[in-house]
């Protein structure tokens, strides 16, 4: 059963959390030197689903990047301007990752994105992502 929540409680709560931001906790210390590359180039993008591009402004330059610059591409010419080497990461949709790869375009996939963006819509002999494995199926996101 939940504990329910009173103004001392909270009180309380809020107190700790204000001290906790008193105390100055040492850095941590990564066991690596400074990368050996201090630039980096990310697509800029108006998009909201692209806000952790800018977050992680500030903790590449925890990491020690120090010249992170932001570069403008149309939106139909993404892939082409990364293949150039315009920029050197971008976050997108896994089926436009796919096309990429499909067209011969030099792309790694480092991690998934998106994930609370998606509804899969399936009949009833779907139980999971694994029995879609053989199937087609409809993409919104290939133009």
């Amino acid at each position: 059963m939940p504990m329910m929540q009173t103004r001392r409680r909270f009180l309380t709560t809020l107190s700790l959390a204000g001290a906790a931001g008193l105390v100055r906790a040492q850095p941590a210390l990564a066991g690596e030197g400074a990368p050996e590359i201090t630039s980096v180039r990310i697509q800029r993008s108006p998009s909201i689903c692209n806000a952790p591009r800018y977050v992680a402004e500030e903790l590449l330059r925890a990491e020690g990047f120090t010249d992170i610059r932001y570069v403008s591409v149309p939106s139909d010419a993404v892939y082409q301007a990364f293949a150039r080497g315009d920029f050197d990461f971008i976050t997108d949709f896994a089926p436009l990752c796919v096309n990429a790869i499909d067209q011969g375009m030099a792309v790694t996939v480092l991690a998934g994105v998106h994930a609370g963006c998606f509804e899969l819509f399936v009949n009833e002999d779907v139980h999971s992502i694994a029995d879609l494995r053989g199937k087609a199926i409809g993409v919104d996101a290939m133009n």
